[in-house]
């Protein structure tokens, strides 16, 4: 355990979590941030072929200018564009490091990882939301041939491919597996259409797909039951059943609600289970823990990106200097 507390942790070391980092350099705050998995975890399990909805400009953090040679910059670019802000603003970072418990102890809490125990004086979770997919809860969800992350096209090559889902994560992987050569391919979607937010260069290109046959659909149709080599649906016809080798289920991902149960943090009643938080300083329920990124969304996981959530780090962190300045006077008046 550090011999001095900090005046901040913040757990998550996404682009977020590393804007916090920036500014609590800024203020020269004693702080660390905590990732357990790899430096910006959640971008570097993205399709590797993905191009991001943003611009670059929209992506950057601590005025590191982000030049990409497309004009909307993919992956590997973001990867190695937040590796240059983390060296350039020499952010106090640990990876692989997992927090498993937040307690309080007096005036600070004690945040107990993988690996050690610390002491500090507040928290930002800005933890994200993609480490938790949101599951079909059918029988065979948990056959190898079931995918909830996708990484690249190869394995599907020359495979039957059922993807689930009508946003952009399906219609990605959807075209990338048609055109990278899967023997058949099948959009599976919960309503009546794809989703309207699919991103715009990408849209008449699905439904063009769509249209001809080239990928073949189920609209109002879901999932009854993931077999070895088939799918059972259940579509406006009744119930079917397909050949399959794969299923790609791009249904979503949600926020750890339980690590935040935990730490004290309560939900509004709306149906996104939106955690609650001071909309003006982003401190949640919880004295002196604050939330910053997409997880002030809840369960509506696109209410927040990178370019709307990077004012978080600058309202919480001018929050804790102002209480910091605050104890200090009064630990001053006090003395005298």
């Amino acid at each position: 355990m550090p011999q001095t507390p900090l005046d901040l942790l913040i757990i998550g070391g996404g682009p977020i979590g590393l804007a916090c980092g920036i500014e609590a350099t800024k203020a020269k705050l004693s702080y660390l941030i905590v990732e357990k998995g790899v430096l910006v975890n959640s971008l570097y399990n993205y399709p590797t072929n993905m191009t991001f909805f943003s611009t670059s400009e929209k992506l950057e953090i601590g005025g590191v200018p982000f030049i990409s040679h497309n004009p909307k910059p993919t992956r590997p670019e973001a990867l190695e564009y937040y590796r240059r802000v983390t060296e350039s603003w020499n952010l106090k970072i640990t990876l692989y490091e997992k927090v498993n418990k937040v307690k309080s102890q007096d005036i600070y809490y004690q945040v107990t990882t993988s690996k050690q125990t610390y002491l500090t004086k507040a928290i930002i979770i800005a933890t994200g939301f993609y480490d938790l997919p949101n599951l079909l809860n059918v029988k065979g969800e948990n056959l190898p041939k079931v995918f909830h992350y996708y990484k690249d096209s190869h394995p599907f090559y020359g495979q039957k491919v059922a993807v689930i889902g009508a946003a952009n994560s399906a219609v990605d992987v959807a075209l990338e597996t048609y055109r990278k050569g899967a023997a058949e391919v099948t959009m599976i979607v919960w309503k009546d259409t794809i989703r309207p937010s699919v991103k715009y260069w990408v849209k008449p290109d699905i439904e063009n797909r769509l249209k001809e046959g080239s990928i073949k659909s189920f609209f109002n149709s879901k999932v009854l039951e993931i077999g070895e080599k088939h799918l059972t649906l259940q579509t406006p016809e009744g119930a079917k059943t397909i050949e399959n080798d794969f299923v790609l289920a791009m249904t979503g991902y949600r926020p750890d609600f339980s690590f935040l149960e935990k730490v004290g943090i309560e939900f509004g009643e709306d149906e996104y289970r939106t955690p609650k938080y001071d909309p003006e300083t982003y401190e949640s329920n919880v004295p002196n823990i604050y939330l910053a990124g997409v997880i002030c969304g809840g369960l509506k996981t696109n209410a927040w990106f990178i370019e709307n959530s990077r004012i978080h780090a600058k309202l919480i962190v001018e929050d804790i200097v102002r209480k910091n300045v605050e104890t200090a006077t009064i630990t001053e008046n006090h003395s005298k």
